[in-house]
């Protein structure tokens, strides 16, 4: 049987948009939530609404942890069944160890991938792995991707207004001075992942309406400088969520706005009631 030239892999961190669902050589490894002695797969045995209804009921916060080495060879050696190679897209490797798992079962597998660091989450490595599928289409060599999709990794922008500061802290994502001073000034702490691949609070805002107008100003700010796509992301606040596209269809009649959902091992961190804005700042 002759093999496929090319796979496309993720973590189950990243949002899987419907080009993404739909493409036949698209693949996504799943994370692992835990809660005490049960483990759940991301997305398998755990939706992101089950997962809430868990955690409201949980008496400690759930642990999430990557796929081992060990698991990504399981999944390498059943592609290369039909694939030739594959290129990986990550989320970043300063927020975990999925990368460095992804590459260990490269390894064991002995199946060629290309390896690429999107410094980012959810929606900033799909952008990557659509940008990247497209030059791919267009007849670009895996190099000339990998080296594009590298550079174009520190161009995600980012702005998060968490949901839960407590799920974030107790995660060990955020710092107890960064903790302490949002839930005593009762501040909202708009969270970004820097072009390094580092999560850290960039601003505070006094409540969720002003949080939700700077999120707002923020869109504005890129399409004026010829944005025509945006990202929203949400922790199970689809009403928030359809606000927000909706104030920007009324600023930007002509940005588009796609409306996705947090995955589950981003919203045991996050927390229910986050809300997200995200996109490619150059394309």
């Amino acid at each position: 049987m002759t093999k496929k030239p090319l796979a496309w892999i993720v973590d189950s961190t990243a949002y899987v948009s419907n080009k993404l669902q739909s493409h036949p050589d698209f693949f996504s490894v799943p994370l692992n939530i835990h809660f005490g002695e049960e483990q759940f797969i991301d997305g398998v045995d755990l939706t992101s609404t089950q997962l809430y209804d868990k955690i409201k009921n949980a008496e400690h916060l759930p642990k999430t942890s990557q796929p081992s080495a060990g698991e990504f060879a399981e999944k390498f050696e059943e592609i290369a069944n039909n694939y030739e190679q594959a290129i990986a897209i990550h989320l970043s490797d300063k927020l975990s160890g999925t990368l460095a798992s992804s590459k260990g079962g490269a390894e064991i597998a002995k199946f060629p991938v290309t390896f690429v660091d999107s410094l980012s989450l959810s929606y900033g490595t799909t952008a990557l792995v659509e940008h990247g599928m497209d030059m791919y289409e267009k007849g670009a060599s895996v190099q000339e991707i990998q080296d594009t999709l590298t550079k174009m990794a520190g161009t995600i922008q980012n702005y998060i207004l968490i949901g839960n500061l407590d799920q974030l802290y107790k995660g060990g994502r955020m710092s107890g001075v960064q903790f302490f001073l949002g839930s005593l000034l009762k501040v909202k702490p708009i969270i970004q992942i820097s072009e390094q691949g580092e999560l850290g609070v960039i601003d505070k805002v006094r409540s969720e309406r002003r949080a939700f107008q700077y999120l707002m100003n923020k869109v504005k700010d890129a399409h004026s400088r010829g944005l025509h796509k945006v990202y929203i992301m949400h922790g199970n606040v689809l009403d928030q969520a359809k606000e927000l596209e909706n104030a920007i269809s009324e600023q930007a009649p002509d940005l588009e706005v796609e409306i996705g959902e947090l995955s589950s091992v981003l919203a045991v961190h996050a927390g229910e009631g986050t809300l997200a804005v995200m996109w490619l700042e150059k394309e």
